[in-house]
């Protein structure tokens, strides 16, 4: 690859923290991922800030927090306004993971960090893409094509694959899950081969699960245990990812009769959790063979679970009958119903808590999983509470100031009551003059379009600061869609005269049909109580309840990753998230096959240079020397030969650049010293090729034993180093044939 190419790790280097990486390629900067942890620290913000000026695109690989926690607010807050590439599914369900992320910490806390405005406004910013689709990018990024493939873990997760003017690639791949599973193949294995520079993650290098058949033994043995036993299970799951594959399982549990669990109750609870299912079955053709099979032949969608009861707030989840199995997110128990069941059912020794996930370190979820001795535990509960007394009296206050119902100086203001036009009078005496006020009040009291200043050339006491309309008001039809179209109203295409028909034949048969009368629609108007966080300050929590962790994070194990890079045999390897002893582990595998691969693990906020090519180097040139430049073009490339000097004072390209990058400046010579070189032919010229141009100039060519002869005076051939070599009499002919040879090069 004849480009610079360079990444640095923003986040997930060394350890386990969520990917962020900045991808150099040239001029053009890629951020691959954007996640945040679950305690969404700041420190990581605080390194990506000083470059979100530079970024010209994000790729998204996965729908969750950890891959893309952190874009509402790099949108939302820091204002990022470059394109963003993702999956069809990756978008739908990354919404619903900010979705149920944003109010898990509402729900308990006074959470800023970004709104769900912010959630809306980055997500219209991304640009949906199908597998194996290439995309070309313009302006900066001229001449890079990126395109994603399937990676299996969640729906929709991808591997991208980055192409710089058809030659080489970089591929970047994290949590593929090359298995297939219930829900989704597994990933495209022919991306990664033979790619130049393989950007891939060996969180798993040192670790491999139970088979799946055992892991599913396990989980349905202790959800039936306990189940038995009267106890409660909950099963920490993510919001839209992970959590379907669980679903599948469950529901087909359910279902055989021979487990007589259909007579517990199972639910998944989440704040969307109805639309978790809604997507799911929306998006059949990215889940696995199976499925699609099962649902082209039954006709049936695999998503419409028989037995799995779709909850959003606990009050709807005491509903169903005890015990009950809980799908709860959010799986790091930092936040959301799973952290509040867990609270509530710990202290009874007959339920079962099981995690499926490793989450962050430091939170409560991997202390558990880490330390499954433990008995006790010392945690901070907030909770929101409903306003009274004067606090109560003084958020009325102010809402009633914000409202404009009192004024900052405390005097009440005149609020004009609407009025219902509809209503009409049995008074013929009205005059003119009250159809004027009439009219008057009606332009106050609806929506417009232009609005004027009535307050020029009348008298009054109080200052009124309203504008009345200038229009006639127009009350635009409101059209409502869904994701299949528009909405259709089945009164309008009701036939009348059949209806009439109808109703003639049902009295002729003596029977009576009673229209009851159209209710009333009264606007509702649905205000949120006001509420406050309060914090109940290392409570301890007895934690007598079975717990558990049973793998289903969906990633390849460490012995299919060393396996999976050595088939794919890059020629350049970044590791990334992966502990030292990881990383050591994947390069003695690579050694012990013999396969000869450079490997970089790069540090938190280094800089590694992946470039393939040698000696290339990237300086910037001054506008002195750039003025005296003399160009060619060749194949749509400009090029031209430089005699320059590095400047000793070197300039730094970007000052907050996060490895201190600085690039060398190239100055014009100083007068008096010159420089010379050999001509330089830039170009690979096709004698066929050749031949046709000879033709086109009306001279006559022909291959003699694999030589060009042009009129049979001069002859050109290859050589074996590459040359061309041009033979034959002075003549004519000879300067005209080398003459359209030369236009054929960029001569430097």
């Amino acid at each position: 690859m004849t480009s610079i190419v360079k990444l640095t790790a923003l986040s997930g280097a060394t350890d386990e923290t969520p990917p962020c990486y900045l991808l150099q390629i040239d001029d053009f900067n890629m951020l691959l991922d954007c996640g945040w942890d679950e305690r969404m620290r700041l420190d990581f913000i605080a390194r990506i800030k000083p470059l979100i000026s530079r970024i010209d695109c994000v790729l998204l690989t996965y729908p969750d927090q950890y891959h893309l926690g952190a874009l509402p607010y790099l949108v939302g807050k820091l204002k990022m306004s470059c394109d963003i590439y993702c999956t069809v599914p990756v978008y739908k369900m990354g919404q619903l993971f900010m979705y149920d992320t944003f109010q898990s910490h509402h729900n308990n806390d006074d959470f800023s960090l970004f709104s769900l405005d912010d959630v809306d406004t980055a997500f219209d910013k991304v640009t949906q893409v199908k597998y194996s689709m290439p995309i070309a990018l313009k302006g900066k990024g001229e001449g890079l094509t990126i395109t994603a493939y399937p990676a299996g873990h969640m729906v929709g997760g991808a591997m991208w694959k980055i192409t710089k003017d058809g030659e080489e690639d970089v591929v970047y791949a994290v949590d593929y899950n090359h298995k297939r599973e219930r829900h989704l193949n597994g990933c495209s294995m022919d991306v990664m081969s033979r790619a130049h520079i393989l950007i891939t993650d060996a969180y798993n290098g040192t670790y491999n699960p139970e088979k799946r058949p055992v892991r599913d033994e396990q989980l349905t043995v202790s959800i039936m245990t306990t189940l038995r036993e009267r106890g409660n299970v909950l099963i920490c799951m993510d919001t839209a990812g992970r959590v379907l594959e669980i679903a599948q399982l469950l529901d087909q549990l359910w279902r055989n009769e021979e487990s007589g669990l259909y007579q517990y109750s199972l639910a998944l609870l989440n704040n969307v959790s109805y639309n978790v299912v809604e997507f799911a079955k929306s998006q059949m053709e990215w889940m696995s063979d199976r499925l699609m099979n099962q649902f082209e032949s039954d006709r049936s969608n695999p998503f419409s679970f028989k037995h799995l009861n779709v909850c959003h707030t606990l009050q709807d989840l005491t509903k169903l009958t005890d015990p009950k199995v809980v799908l709860a997110s959010q799986p790091d128990l930092q936040s959301g119903f799973a952290r509040d069941l867990f609270i509530q059912w710990s202290a009874d020794p007959r339920n079962c808590v099981i995690f499926t996930q490793r989450t962050g370190p430091g939170t409560l979820a991997r202390l558990l999983i880490d330390r499954p001795e433990t008995k006790a535990l010392s945690i901070d509960v907030k909770k929101r509470v409903p306003l009274s007394g004067e606090e109560l009296d003084k958020y009325n206050a102010e809402k009633a100031e914000r409202e404009g119902l009192v004024s900052g100086s405390g005097r009440v203001l005149i609020k004009e009551e609407p009025m219902d036009v509809t209503s009409t009078t049995n008074d013929d005496s009205s005059d003119e003059e009250n159809d004027e006020v009439m009219i008057e009040r009606l332009w106050r009291n609806r929506q417009h379009d232009f609005y004027a200043d009535t307050d020029a050339g009348r008298l009054s006491i109080f200052k009124l600061s309203r504008k009345a309309p200038i229009m006639f008001p127009h009350r635009e039809k409101v059209v409502k869609w869904d994701d299949y179209g528009e909405l259709i109203n089945l009164d309008d295409f009701s036939d009348p005269d059949l209806l009439a028909k109808e109703k003639e034949a049902a009295q002729s048969q003596d029977l009576i049909i009673e229209e009851p009368p159209e209710p009333a629609q009264p606007v509702v108007q649905i205000e949120e109580k006001p509420t406050k966080c309060v914090v109940e300050k290392n409570k301890s929590i007895k934690v007598k309840c079975k717990h558990m962790f049973i793998d289903y994070e969906g990633r390849s194990d460490g012995d299919s990753i060393k396996k999976i890079i050595a088939h794919c045999k890059p020629r350049q390897l970044i590791l990334i998230r992966c502990s030292e002893e990881s990383s050591h582990t994947v390069v003695d595998y690579l050694k012990d096959a013999r396969i000869q691969v450079n490997v970089f693990t790069p540090k938190p906020g280094e800089t590694v240079d992946a470039t393939l090519e040698s000696f290339i180097y990237q300086v910037k040139l001054t506008d002195s020397l750039m003025a005296g430049l003399d160009w060619h073009k060749t194949k749509g490339i400009d090029l031209t030969w430089v005699d320059g000097v590095i400047s000793k004072e070197s300039r730094q390209e970007f000052e907050d650049s996060p490895s201190n990058q600085v690039t060398p400046l190239l100055e014009k010579l100083k007068s008096g010293d010159s420089c010379s070189h050999d001509t330089v032919f830039i170009n690979e010229v096709r004698l066929n090729e050749f031949k046709m141009i000879l033709a086109r100039s009306g001279l006559n060519a022909e291959f003699v034993m694999g030589v060009l002869v042009v009129n049979g005076k001069v002859a050109i051939k290859r050589l074996k180093s590459g040359h061309i070599s041009i033979e034959g009499c002075f003549c004519e002919e000879y300067y005209v044939v080398r003459d359209l040879l030369y236009q054929q090069f960029a001569v430097l």
